[in-house]
């Protein structure tokens, strides 16, 4: 199955291509994510019962950290396009203003750290779960760094950390490899990496 199937070689060079698929990603996302903040702010007050359930809403934010590596198959895609996507929503009004970049830029980052720990040469299933995983811990510890400084470590800290990344690892990681799935049979992947896998759906 294509969710499986290791890349063959080491990432080459940056092509245009690369470039311009990971701005593409990045604006799609960054109104995505603008949108979001919407539906987050709106559902904060339903999920009040148990404040730090809030963080199972976080994988959307992750999407493109693991996405982007997963076509592009470049080292830096995750962070170049979560980034711009951070930086795009910041653009468009963001409610938390000019720190989402950094925080987009972290996230990024994390996702990143899962693809370079196997040299840029595997792009299976368990690599997309970690990479949203550690995703998510690099929002999650900057949302408790700098919004939840004086919460409880177990009553909130702890339980906000594990929601983050399970969400990460099943809406940013499975999510992201759903989506490349689905994608392979349509041939828009075939001039990247990730198209040599529509051979073997």
């Amino acid at each position: 199955m294509p969710a499986d199937s290791p890349a063959l070689a080491a990432p080459g060079r940056w092509r245009t291509v690369d470039i311009l698929t990971c701005a593409v990603l990045a604006v799609a996302f960054g109104v995505v994510f603008w949108a979001w903040g919407f539906v987050w702010t709106g559902l904060e007050s339903a999920l009040a019962f148990y404040p730090p359930l809030k963080s199972i809403l976080n994988g959307v934010w992750l999407i493109p950290a693991v996405l982007a590596p997963l076509i592009v198959r470049r080292a830096g895609a995750g962070l170049l396009t979560e980034g711009l996507a951070a930086t795009i929503s910041a653009l468009l009004g963001s409610f938390w203003g000019v720190a989402v970049i950094y925080q987009g830029l972290l996230q990024g980052l994390g996702g990143e750290l899962a693809f370079a720990s196997t040299r840029y040469r595997r792009y299976t299933t368990p690599i997309a779960l970690l990479g949203g995983a550690l995703a998510a811990v690099a929002l999650a510890w900057f949302d408790v760094r700098n919004y939840y400084p004086t919460t409880g470590l177990w009553e909130f800290k702890v339980p906000y950390f594990v929601l983050a990344m399970l969400s990460g690892a099943l809406v940013a990681g499975l999510g992201s490899m759903a989506l490349v799935t689905a994608m392979l049979p349509t041939g828009v992947l075939d001039r990247f990496p990730a198209g040599r896998d529509r051979d073997r759906i």
